[in-house]
């Protein structure tokens, strides 16, 4: 079966200590947005206090204030709150400000054309990958992941593609702050592995992962670099289990994305 959410709760980044130009405000404000996710839709005022470690006045204060802005919505009836499609603004500017989005599209389309599957372009954020753009097919194995959506990077083809890419050290880093769960019988969780198979990835310029993070998902995937050759995004192929075919069909997929990400990569 597939996990039944997308959403997740990333690791906290390693804290620096804060500059005299942190406003706290804004630190505080953004914490009662976060407190909503998929499986806390609806909040009240205690439990934004709560999941916020704030005393009440200050959780209704800065609540008062994004209602105000138009970002939180209030029932008035149950005295709870939720986000507002206002929120949706930010994601709408930066998808249609986002140069490498715009180059990617049609390769993406045309990636969807060619498989008849869902596509996705995906980003490395912290330890996780987030998706910016896709194409869902009738096939689709968890309609439920959507743009903004969040998935582990050290066992997601993306992930791996795009971590393939980056400096040891960095690496290193990444897989030190991430939360190694083997999420399925099939999961590489131990770092030496990993790093193993980011060396193949990098040899042959694509990530394959089989039922490593959702039962029945068979993603293939390759990294879309800048001029440095760093990582910026992948372009992946996502495939339900019964329509995979094997090592034929994986050299199909596998020249498919290599060559979008390398068309997108030199367009940059």
């Amino acid at each position: 079966m597939a996990r039944p959410s997308p959403v997740r709760k990333t690791k906290p980044e390693p804290k620096p200590a804060r500059s005299s130009l942190f406003v706290n405000s804004v630190d505080k404000a953004m914490k009662v947005m976060t407190a909503f996710d998929g499986s806390k839709r609806h909040l009240t005022l205690s439990q934004i206090a709560a999941a916020t470690d704030m005393d009440m006045s200050s959780a209704q204060r800065f609540t008062y204030t994004l209602a105000e802005l138009g970002f939180l919505k209030k029932d008035e009836e149950n005295k709870s709150y939720e986000l507002s499609p206002r929120l949706l603004d930010f994601a709408y500017h930066y998808l249609s400000s986002n140069e490498l989005l715009s180059r990617a599209t049609p390769y993406l389309l045309q990636l969807s054309r060619e498989t008849s599957e869902t596509t996705n372009v995906t980003v490395l954020d912290g330890t996780d990958i987030v998706f910016v753009q896709r194409i869902v097919s009738q096939h689709v194995l968890n309609p439920n992941v959507v743009v903004g959506s969040r998935s582990p990077a050290y066992c997601t083809a993306p992930g791996l593609a795009m971590l393939a890419h980056l400096p040891g050290e960095q690496v290193d880093a990444i897989l030190a702050r991430s939360t190694l769960v083997q999420h399925t019988p099939h999961t590489v969780v131990q770092p030496r592995a990993i790093k193993a198979r980011l060396e193949k990835i990098r040899a042959i310029g694509y990530a394959h992962t089989e039922e490593e993070y959702y039962l029945g998902d068979i993603s293939t995937a390759s990294a879309i670099l800048d001029a440095r050759g760093h990582p910026v995004a992948a372009i992946n192929v996502a495939m339900v289990k019964p329509r995979w075919t094997g090592p034929d069909i994986e050299r199909r997929i596998s020249d498919l994305v290599i060559s979008a990400a390398s068309v997108i990569s030199a367009r940059r």
